[in-house]
């Protein structure tokens, strides 16, 4: 509220400063009029916005009121409650994995034209449960679809690896006849806020000219967080978006629409970015596997984004999916079509199969994990501390050696994450809200004090904020190559740690932690594994429970069993640098494990 009235200040101030006392009056009721023009203005942007995606949505897949009200008033809209809408048709398609849907294309049994338009359809109707989707494009991909149909006729083969599989991604890519808004009003009918300029829906992603390649066919692009800095997912278009498992929760952010565009299975895959746990976080709160790669692994070329200039810890392109057989299917694809020959930021590594591997007692050597189960600086919540546990028992029972992670240096990562990601003063995000006129979302208020942005770090400053990103990069790699002193053959082959310390996030209460923001500042790869589930019977804080500080002490204040019921619960994998055929095949060990635990134990308890 305060940003907003020193906001109003800054536009009065021109105006009042030219009054006469006798001009006062009728000269307020003038500036109000403006006001309220400039406000009704992109209001109206935005709700012109929201009833031209409707629009695209075929009238016989529009939702009764009924129905819409009864979704509103759900604990839960994910699975069977979104199942139960659909023909059965439908539910069939869209249960289906990528692998199997690939070979069922491949061998006639199912045509492209089903598969995108059952997606589509389930699309249609996370949307208006939820106000996922900041662009749609049904008609033109099932349009792709048929192509690919007749394509498969003539050749009797299939045009890639993804051929016909639907995809959504957040709404940062560029795909021709679209806006990219990236959740700003101003940049609506604009190329990235520039008007006039033959650019606008013209511009192209190089991933979506490699996913065309492959025959992967986009269908939306999903709502995001105004500006991105938030690990929240909310803008003046769509508004808040809130977890499809449980809905007191957020689905997390930046890359949350995605994240519950997964969770309600509206595409079989989706695309995300990540500067600071932007995919895994969304990941862990909706239950979904992704992968965060290093920096250079996917193209980022042509996509809009906040703080471009910054390169020292850059945003990656994430994938959210089903399986880690999805994940590997997606990221093998992509990598095989040489993106460096098109994109000089993605580095010339081809996909390394000798780096895939499945390990066992027979060849005589079984990878042992680290294990970090608290960061030190905020206390995961009792579902997480859950989920880590039946990892750990899962991967004891096979023989696994875990190494108990005694880094001591976590919170200094946050410190240099902040400093490094958001040194700029988030101007272009000030810019970018100017536009409209639009308010700033909750979330980010923080970024602007008296609702204006911050000074940039000077350049002194910023480089000695890289040095110390450097040198925590060289420690933090000696202590993971010392932990072959303990397992006493070579170091740990990933490390094992909790995405967040929450199974989702009550709206406005997150607290930063380590365990996301330090695999940016460390540019590791990191995969997400759906655990369990939030059980407000068994997930209680223990009575003594000893708080770290006062912000660990109000994190877990903000737990509440029952808001938290049946929120999904993850954990992470994460690999060193550039490791992602290595991590990906650990990930296939850790879920083979878990699986032969619940099969031996029963239900995760």
């Amino acid at each position: 509220m305060a940003a907003k009235f020193h906001l109003l200040l800054i536009m009065v101030i021109p105006f009042v400063s030219a009054m006469t006392p006798l001009d006062w009056t009728s000269d307020m009721w003038k500036l109000s009029e403006i006001f309220s023009r400039r406000s009704a203005r992109w209001q109206h942007i935005a709700s012109e916005k929201r009833e031209a995606n409707l629009a695209k949505i075929p009238p016989e897949w529009i939702l009764e009121p009924h129905i819409l009200e009864d979704g509103r008033a759900r604990h839960s809209i994910a699975g069977d409650y979104i199942e139960n809408l659909l023909d059965t048709k439908s539910q069939y398609v869209t249960n289906m994995d990528i692998p199997e849907l690939v070979a069922r294309m491949g061998s006639g049994t199912l045509t492209a034209v089903e598969v995108v338009t059952a997606f589509c359809k389930r699309a249609a109707y996370a949307h208006q449960l939820s106000n996922l989707l900041l662009e749609i494009r049904f008609r033109e991909a099932i349009d792709r679809a048929r192509e690919l149909d007749d394509y498969f006729r003539e050749h009797k083969q299939l045009v890639g690896p993804l051929h016909g599989i639907p995809l959504t991604l957040k709404d940062q890519f560029h795909i021709k006849g679209l806006d990219t808004s990236m959740g700003f009003i101003g940049w609506i009918g604009t190329f990235e806020g520039e008007k006039g300029t033959d650019k606008n829906r013209n511009i192209e992603s190089e991933l979506i000219r490699e996913f065309n390649i492959l025959g992967a066919v986009p269908i939306g692009k999903t709502t995001l967080m105004q500006s991105l800095w938030a690990p929240e997912t909310n803008n003046n278009i769509l508004g808040y978006a809130y977890n499809p498992y449980n809905r007191n929760l957020s689905t997390g952010g930046s890359s949350g629409g995605e994240g519950a565009m997964q969770a309600l299975r509206g595409s079989a895959f989706g695309i995300g970015t990540d500067i600071g746990g932007s995919v895994s976080m969304p990941a862990s709160f909706q239950g979904l596997f992704s992968i965060k790669p290093s920096a250079g692994r996917i193209s980022f070329r042509d996509a809009a984004n906040s703080g471009k200039g910054q390169e020292v810890m850059p945003t990656v392109v994430g994938i959210m999916a089903h399986s880690i057989d999805a994940l590997r299917l997606v990221l093998k694809s992509l990598i095989l079509l040489k993106p460096w020959l098109h994109d000089p930021y993605t580095l010339p590594i081809p996909w390394r199969s000798e780096k895939e591997y499945y390990p066992s007692k027979e060849l005589g050597y079984m990878p042992a994990f680290g294990f970090l189960a608290n960061d030190g600086v905020i206390t995961p919540h009792p579902p997480i501390s859950r989920a880590m546990e039946i990892v750990k028992e899962a991967l004891q029972n096979k023989g696994h050696q875990l190494i108990y992670w005694d880094w001591p240096h976590n919170r200094e990562s946050i410190e240099i994450h902040s400093l490094i990601a958001r040194g700029d003063g988030c101007h272009d995000v000030y810019d970018a809200i100017q536009l409209s006129g639009e308010p700033f979302a909750p979330e980010i208020i923080n970024l602007f004090p008296d609702g204006k942005p911050r000074a940039p770090l000077p350049l002194p400053e910023f480089q000695k904020v890289v040095r110390q990103m450097k040198d925590y990069r060289q420690r933090y790699h000696d202590y993971w190559t010392s932990t072959a002193e303990r397992t006493g053959d070579r170091p740990v082959e990933a490390l094992l740690s909790p995405v967040t310390p929450y199974a989702g996030v009550l709206p406005g209460k997150f607290y930063p932690s380590s365990y996301t923001s330090s695999i940016n500042v460390l540019d590791y790869a990191a995969v997400v594994i759906p655990v369990t589930f939030a059980d407000k019977e068994i997930d209680v804080v223990s009575p003594n429970f000893i708080p770290l500080s006062q912000d660990d002490k109000m994190n877990m204040k903000y737990y509440d069993p029952e808001k938290y019921q049946g929120a999904p619960a993850a954990v992470q994998l994460v690999g060193l640098r550039l490791d992602e055929e290595r991590l990906l095949s650990l990930a296939q060990l850790v879920v083979e494990a878990l699986n032969d635990y619940r099969s031996e134990f029963g239900k995760d308890k």
